[in-house]
Order: structure tokens, then sequence, then C-alpha cells
């Protein structure tokens, strides 16, 4: 069936199997956006004007570099260049995750900086050091604060991987094409991958809005 109900109905568990592609590479550059993330947040806060400016170059390079050029850059340049063979999968989730890091970095510090001046003038008050009043004080109110600006990293990440489809990662866009590609059914393809980009979506931001109704601090906007 040449139909685009039977090219859509022929091709929907092929398409969904891009689905879970799509969530690892997202998931897996969250977690590791928010792994680099947090230092660089903690360093541009607490850390020496040094410190703050190598932070700022980094934040600067990779927010302000499109996607697309970053991803060639480093699966066709930086890494055959140190003779690193890596996926193009390892790769996206890299990229991708390196740019979250930069977008989660100032995230947690606005968190950081929300949180009143005098918690830590009360914790060393108390005998804490600097690195625990940041450890057990600061940072587990941070993070509350900050789950809103997740929920909008998340949408944002998961609407940028489908751009590594052009390094051959098999996640849902890459999928949809190559179906479209092969039937000439662009346009119910595409509307279906446009749709269950739209389900992941609210899935998703509504599993973090429901969170952040669960963990939020009472008297913080």
């Amino acid at each position: 069936m040449n139909t685009p109900l039977g090219v859509l109905q022929q091709s929907l568990p092929y398409l969904l199997q891009g689905v879970w592609v799509t969530l690892v590479v997202v998931l897996g550059s969250l977690s590791l956006g928010l792994l680099v993330g947090l230092p660089l947040a903690v360093g541009q806060v607490y850390g020496p004007k040094p410190l703050k400016r190598l932070i700022g170059i980094y934040v600067w390079f990779f927010r302000g570099i499109p996607l697309l050029v970053l991803l060639f850059l480093f699966y066709f340049g930086l890494f055959p260049f140190l003779h690193l063979d890596l996926s193009a999968f390892v790769v996206a989730i890299i990229v991708l995750g390196s740019i979250s890091s930069a977008y989660q970095s100032q995230i947690l510090r606005g968190a950081i900086l929300s949180i009143p001046e005098g918690q830590m003038k009360a914790a060393r008050a108390i005998g804490m050091s600097d690195v625990q009043a940041i450890r057990h004080i600061i940072l587990p109110q941070a993070f509350r604060l900050a789950v809103p600006g997740w929920s909008n990293e998340y949408s944002v990440l998961l609407k940028d991987s489908a751009v590594t489809y052009a390094l051959g990662v098999a996640e849902l866009m890459a999928r949809a094409h190559h179906v479209a590609s092969r039937t000439y059914q662009h346009l119910v393809l595409y509307l279906c991958a446009g749709f269950i980009f739209m389900i992941l979506t609210f899935l998703g931001t509504r599993a973090l809005d429901a969170l952040h109704r669960r963990v939020k601090l009472r008297g913080y906007s």
C-alpha cells in the first residue's frame, strides 16, 4: 500500500523505534549538561575572577555557535584530529550536552543568586566552611528553583535532537526522512514526526511541572 495512510501504518513501528534513540540523546545530553553545568555555575558565583572569565568564554562559545556547526566541528574536525573514533550517537550527546551545560550553568547560577546571601553568612557563623554551606544549604535550594528552567531546556534539547540526523543518528527525524525519501509521502510522515515531538514535549514538560509543584520552595516565584 503506497497510499499516505498505508505508508504511515507500515512505517510507524520503525518511526517509534527512533523515539527511544531521541529520548536517550535528550536525557543523556541533559545529564551531561547538569554534570558539567553545576561546577560551572558554582565557579561563576563563588570562584575567583580568572576562573569566572574562563567559564564565561566557555558559555559564550557554546551559546554563540549554531548546533549544526558544532556537530560538524566535533565529528569531522576535532575528534578525528585527536584520533578519537567516536560514533555519531556519542558525538551528538557530547555536543548537545556541552551546549546544554552552558545554558544549565546560567539556570543554576540564577537560582544560586536568588538565594538570600544571609544564608551563607549564617552557615559561616555556625562554623561551616564555604564548601559545606554550598553543598548542604545553597545547592539543595538552587536545584528546586532550577526545575522550571530545566523544563524549558528539555524542550529545547528535544527539538535540537532532530538536527543530529545530519550525522546519521537514527533518531525520529532521521527515520522519518529515510522513509519519506523512499515512498515520497513527505507530508504525512513529517506531520507524524512533528506530532510525536509534540507529545514528547508535552509529557516531559508536564512531568517537570509536577516535580516543580512537589519540590518548590515557599516564598520564591
